[in-house]
């Protein structure tokens, strides 16, 4: 099952972290509304001090990181031991690899840019207004009508 972590379980935490994600419109108490994002919390919105810049919260990525790979640890570790021997092909290993890097190299990039923040935790409190599951596809703000500040 170690080898399976590695060559199966780890690449598939990161593209589907990548992904299938969680978006939140969100009020921020004593703020703006704001779209955040993450699966199951949320680790990551706009940043306050700049436009075109992020927060990126710490523990809640690291507790979202940790969730994705149980869920698949848990999958693949059932599927393995109750149906059938998972046995990897070396070009599946090899591509599931190589996307996942290349995946993960563009999400430190984005990280990494000088406009962004890392907080160790969210330091302020939201209401929720709307969320949903992201597959990729386009979405539009949701209709603030009925809602009073």
């Amino acid at each position: 099952m170690k080898k399976l972590s590695w060559q199966l379980v780890l690449p598939l935490t990161v593209i589907s972290f990548f992904f299938i994600t969680k978006w939140w419109y969100v009020t921020v108490i004593d703020g703006w509304d704001i779209e955040m994002s993450g699966f199951p919390l949320p680790f990551n919105c706009p940043g306050f001090h700049t436009s075109m810049s992020l927060q990126i919260f710490v523990l809640e990525l690291i507790f979202d990181l940790l969730f994705y790979y149980g869920v698949w640890f848990v999958l693949v570790y059932l599927f393995h031991r109750y149906v059938v021997r998972i046995k990897l092909h070396y070009m599946v290993t090899i591509s599931l690899i190589t996307l996942a890097s290349m995946l993960a190299a563009m999400m430190i990039f984005v990280a990494i840019l000088p406009e962004n923040k890392f907080k160790f935790t969210r330091d302020f409190d939201f209401e929720l207004i709307d969320s949903g599951l992201d597959y990729g596809q386009s979405r539009k703000r949701p209709e603030f009508k009925d809602y009073e500040r």
